[in-house]
């Protein structure tokens, strides 16, 4: 796979390819959740009302940012931080498209939105995840986060980490 290339450039929620990854993530996530849990996927009609609930407005400057993961100019990933408060930022929506998996995307995601974080003025990051996403459990582990005490009571959360960023 010489000379394939990842690129990654902060959008606004909204945008065409930030939409339809964020599509692409819930929808992911949510099958997966009802698919083990309840035998069944997501219906449409609470998929569409899901996307609608969360547009992503926090993730938007000065207190945000949603950062959109390119491989060889398509769109295949994204990475999101708010700050919560004036020393902690929060990771969300890191999603790496299924096909584009195993090329090196979701560690350069997170790196990039600590450096993001990092430029809103964080000393520290955190986020939650599933029990069952253990894959993602599994890369923060490997790219230095701990599991913490929860940072927040949100429905789905189960699993809480946290990194101190230098």
């Amino acid at each position: 796979m010489a000379g394939m290339t990842w690129t990654i450039t902060p959008e606004r929620p909204d945008s065409p390819a930030a939409a339809a990854l964020w599509r692409a993530y819930y929808t992911e996530v949510s099958d997966r959740w009802y698919q083990l849990y309840e035998g069944r996927s997501t219906d449409p009609d609470e998929l569409e009302r899901e996307i609608a609930a969360d547009s992503g407005g926090d993730l938007v400057p000065p207190s945000g940012r949603l950062l959109v993961a390119r491989y060889e100019g398509e769109p295949a990933g994204t990475a999101g931080v708010r700050l919560m408060d004036g020393a902690t930022a929060e990771l969300k929506r890191v999603f790496v498209h299924r096909g584009m998996r195993g090329r090196g995307g979701a560690p350069l995601l997170v790196a990039a939105a600590e450096e993001a974080a990092r430029t809103l003025g964080a000393r520290r990051i955190v986020l939650d995840t599933r029990h069952d996403l253990v894959e993602a459990r599994a890369l923060y582990a490997r790219l230095g986060y701990l599991e913490t005490p929860p940072h927040n009571d949100r429905a789905y959360a189960e699993r809480w980490f946290a990194k101190q960023l230098s």
